[in-house]
């Protein structure tokens, strides 16, 4: 999809498939399962937790913490992250409403 195009759908359209799109990378779930798991800042373990190269790792906690789904803090040399909980409480919230507003379809169809 042209980025011309995304001004055919609603604001919360965009946002739901963004937050999607950030999501749909098997790394990225497991890096935000670690850091769920751990229920604390995570600096510099992930490496050896999710087996993929620092640099690879980096890019995509640089995209969960452009999402607003994590944040970080920089303490000495490395950067500890954790779940932004207030932005975790709207994403939810977001994915929830999306799919209960869903409640309605036809299971005799096709």
């Amino acid at each position: 999809m042209g980025v011309t195009k995304l001004e055919k759908f609603s604001e919360e359209q965009n946002k739901l498939a963004k937050l999607a799109k950030v999501l749909a990378h098997p790394a990225r779930i497991a890096i935000l399962q670690h850091i769920i798991k751990d229920n604390s800042c995570i600096c510099g373990d992930l490496v050896n937790e999710i087996g993929l190269a620092q640099a690879t790792i980096s890019q995509h906690l640089k995209e969960l913490k452009n999402s607003g789904i994590i944040k970080g803090n920089i303490e000495g040399t490395s950067v500890c992250y954790c779940i932004d909980q207030e932005n975790w409480e709207h994403i939810k919230n977001t994915f929830a409403l999306f799919f209960n507003n869903s409640t309605n379809i036809q299971t005799n169809c096709c």
